[in-house]
């Protein structure tokens, strides 16, 4: 199976503070990846370092065979992302922020059939200022997949959706992983994970400190449920 992404001992500080402490991991292509770990523990700048977005003080990192840093032309056109506060004019309207988007890639995906599968397809016309939490969170799972891409990274995917529509949510990746998709998300819904992910890794203060599936997790934590094994092994049981 060939490696979508591969990151070999990536540190990054803040003057004094470590906020990611020698981390190496690797996702297999047309998986589903999890990174773990309390509110603090590196999830969003280890994501920025592996994307390139922010420079790591050391380590290497390569996205689908490319630099992130040196060759982001080349990636912008493969990886999708999908953060969890996005900015956008007040008054644009769903459609005109799709087709831009879309405009910004040589084979992207039909934007108005991933709103209509996403369940906001009568929300095209609608303002995004507009959209309830649940709708702009689908909305922005739609913008990250509208460049038809071999890779995503989805952050926080489904906070602020009902249970019915998390299902769904969950649904539709499963069926794009099955089509090759590599899904590399954040999460602090247990279930989701459970649910989703092939391979997991939890941190804590900037280290790794699981590496595994879902069921070595428990295992290694001795806990039968994952939700337990996760706060076991993120020591967010022991801050409680």
């Amino acid at each position: 199976m060939q490696t979508a992404i591969k990151v070999t001992q990536l540190s990054k500080s803040y003057g004094n503070l470590t906020a990611i402490d020698n981390i190496s991991l690797s996702v297999e292509c047309g998986t589903v990846f999890g990174l773990l770990g309390a509110n603090g523990a590196g999830k969003s700048t280890a994501i920025e370092c592996i994307l390139g977005t922010r420079t790591a003080d050391s380590g290497t990192v390569t996205i689908l065979g490319h630099n992130p840093k040196k060759e982001r032309k080349n990636l912008f056109q493969k990886v999708g992302v999908q953060f969890q506060e996005c900015d956008y004019q007040p008054e644009i309207k769903v459609s005109e922020l799709c087709e831009e988007t879309s405009c910004l890639y040589k084979n992207s995906a039909d934007w108005k059939d991933l709103c209509i599968r996403f369940g906001i397809g009568d929300k095209i016309n609608s303002a995004v200022k507009n959209l309830s939490g649940g709708e702009r969170q689908r909305l922005f799972i739609v913008l990250a997949l509208i460049p038809d891409p071999q890779l995503v990274f989805l952050d926080e995917l489904t906070t602020g959706l009902d249970a019915k529509a998390r299902r769904g949510v969950w649904k539709i990746l499963s069926d794009l992983k099955s089509k090759g998709l590599t899904i590399f998300l954040t999460s602090h819904f247990m279930d989701e994970v459970e649910e989703l992910c092939d391979e997991i890794c939890i941190l804590k203060k900037g280290k790794i400190v699981f590496n595994g599936t879902v069921e070595q997790a428990k295992e290694t934590s001795g806990c039968n449920k994952f939700e337990d094994a996760y706060l076991v092994l993120s020591g967010e049981e022991a801050e409680e």
